[in-house]
């Protein structure tokens, strides 16, 4: 029988999980089978996909990337290494959606913005407090290294223009917009789309405040185009920006991201 073990093709004349580990690795105390953790024994199939992880233990590099990848669904970590997904700002939004792709596996991230860490950043942004001054671009990087060093990242520390979004995202397959400004906003959604109709934008508007999370939702504007927030709150006197619901919607942006890259379109 051919299965994946570990994201390696293998041969195995065991007919169950749990019988696969005692022959392979005994010492095995997490089980998974095509994405799921197992705690019963369950019959083996041609093509499953099977990780064994004993907790504690430090994988090798060869390994680690195929342990990140052992909760995925079956068939998604290949489609997701193979794909480049653009990202201006590296604010609230777009520090935690890079954080949440690079986790996931995304092959190569390109990334861009201009300013530095300010304290006041910290309350949302994926930055510690001995980053401070840094560049977002540089801080981003060293963190995204330290989650998941098989994510490429092309970091541009640059305040981007219609005038020089390209060559620099013009090899992307999904782009997204992670800006606060709403005049930006509009640069990016304009000067990318007429250039790039065909690959899909991700922008935000309205996640401000602290309000009802279910308000946050997608909302489809065009042929590829995909606007995540509320479309209303945004930030003013008595209603800031608040890592729980920015993180709302990063993630939703980034959770589409993935499933149109999964699912080709």
């Amino acid at each position: 029988m051919n299965i994946k073990l570990n994201e390696r093709p293998f041969e195995t004349g065991a007919k169950t999980l749990f019988a696969l580990r005692d022959r392979v690795k005994p010492e095995a105390d997490i089980v998974i089978l095509n994405g799921a953790a197992m705690n019963v024994d369950a019959p083996l199939k041609e093509g499953d996909e099977v990780n064994l992880i004993t907790r504690g233990e430090k994988p090798s590099a060869d390994e680690l990337e195929a342990l990140m990848a052992s909760r995925h669904t079956p068939g998604v970590h290949a489609k997701l290494k193979a794909a480049t997904v653009g990202i201006a700002g590296l604010g609230g939004l777009g520090s935690a959606i890079a954080v949440a792709l690079a986790r996931v596996g995304v092959g190569k991230l390109i990334v861009a913005d201009f300013d530095v860490v300010e304290p006041s950043n910290l309350n949302r942004q994926q930055y510690f407090v001995d980053q401070i001054g840094m560049h977002k671009t540089d801080a981003l990087v060293s963190n995204l290294r330290k989650i998941n060093s098989y994510v490429q990242v092309e970091a541009h520390t640059v305040k981007l223009t219609p005038e020089n979004l390209f060559p620099m995202f013009g090899k992307v397959d999904v782009m997204i917009e992670a800006f606060d400004r709403a005049d930006q906003k509009a640069m990016l959604l304009q000067a990318f789309t007429a250039q790039k109709p065909d690959v899909p934008f991700i922008g935000a508007s309205g996640m401000a405040g602290f309000g009802l999370e279910e308000t946050i939702g997608i909302k489809k504007m065009g042929r590829n185009i995909y606007i995540v927030g509320d479309l209303e709150t945004g930030a003013c006197p008595g209603c800031g920006l608040m890592a729980p619901r920015v993180g709302i919607a990063a993630h939703m942006q980034a959770n589409l991201a993935l499933r149109l890259i999964a699912e080709g379109r």
